[in-house]
């Protein structure tokens, strides 16, 4: 079986410090610890079925089938498969509005 390298992008990188600094702050380090340790497990899967993921439905009403997400609840990872490589684009927490989080993040670019 082939495994897929996971790859964070940068704006992912600073969605994870953003998430975790948030929690850290409301709740407590322990609590932010273990959110992190579960998103990461979640992207980090990816490397061995990157297909499983579904299409975000605010990109499927644009006709943009590229993109695919997983879920820690209620975070949603978006990324992209390129090649041997998974692309993680975006880790926001889905009661956003996603419809202009992922139009400004993945759509502009």
């Amino acid at each position: 079986m082939m495994l897929f390298s996971v790859l964070l992008t940068d704006d992912a990188a600073r969605d994870l410090e953003d998430i975790y600094d948030y929690i850290e702050l409301h709740d407590s380090r322990g609590k932010a610890d273990h959110v992190l340790e579960r998103i990461e497990k979640a992207f980090n899967s990816l490397s061995e079925n990157p297909e499983r993921g579904s299409y975000p439905r605010e990109l499927i009403a644009l006709g943009l089938r590229e993109f695919r997400q997983v879920f820690f609840k209620p975070y949603r990872i978006i990324y992209r498969v390129m090649k041997n490589n998974v692309y993680v684009l975006l880790i926001a927490d889905g009661r956003r509005d996603m419809q202009k989080l992922l139009q400004r993040r993945l759509l502009q670019a």
